[in-house]
């Protein structure tokens, strides 16, 4: 993420000194070395989630994901990979193309609620994030996990194993976690989509929201450790 130039100032000394002599040349080199010795690139953050993230049934601008890369500004690159309809297994199938071609410092793994919604096992859905999360580490990328919940007419049980896989993962991956990523959302009719599923307009900010407290502190640790 560093890219050195001291290499070009000393070349710019040398021909300054070929024309204006050596006196002038110190009080160049003395000016530009008062400034960063690096220019920094700005990390790249990679969402890989489903409907959820990539803005279904409203303007692909009002998505939270878009808020997101609109807060950060010029201070983080967004690469938006999230496809509606997708579950961990496809996911799984694309991510390890995606990574290697996006680089991301830091991933967001938005993705599960497909699976529930389908009845899929948990502990499928399990093996295909824990798959992406060691893809993630061993490209020296963060993870951050971002949870979801399930409508109570698929019963306790299978509700309490599909939350479960978040949490499980978040302790054994050692993962930062938003246990639910529609929280204050799923259960204001005002804020979710007909079909009970998909949050409005007005609910993106919110999820930006339950987003960023985790999300904030990794991307603090990102800017430090590229500027040692």
């Amino acid at each position: 993420m560093k890219r050195g130039f001291p290499l070009a100032i000393q070349k710019l000394a040398d021909r300054v000194t070929a024309r204006l002599g050596f006196s002038c040349a110190f009080a160049l080199v003395a000016l530009i070395s008062t400034a960063p010795l690096y220019a920094e690139e700005p990390p790249t953050l990679l969402i890989m989630g489903d409907s959820l993230s990539a803005a279904y049934g409203i303007e692909q601008d009002q998505g939270w994901v878009t808020l997101l890369a609109e807060r950060l500004e010029d201070d983080a690159q967004v690469v938006n990979a999230s496809i509606s309809g997708e579950t961990t297994s496809g996911g799984a199938q694309r991510f390890a193309d995606i990574i290697g071609q996006q680089q991301p410092d830091i991933v967001l793994l938005e993705l599960g609620g497909n699976d529930g919604l389908r009845g899929l096992p948990p502990a499928q859905m399990r093996a295909n994030l824990a798959t992406m999360i060691e893809q993630s580490q061993q490209a020296d990328a963060e993870v951050l996990l971002l949870g979801i919940d399930i409508p109570p007419n698929y019963g306790q049980a299978y509700r309490d194993a599909f939350t479960g896989v978040y949490h499980s993962l978040a302790e054994e991956y050692d993962l930062s976690l938003v246990p639910f990523l529609l929280e204050d959302i799923a259960l204001n009719k005002q804020l979710m989509q007909s079909d009970g599923i998909h949050p409005t307009a007005e609910a993106q900010p919110i999820i930006l929201d339950n987003v960023w407290p985790a999300l904030e502190p990794m991307l603090e640790e990102t800017y430090q450790a590229s500027s040692q």
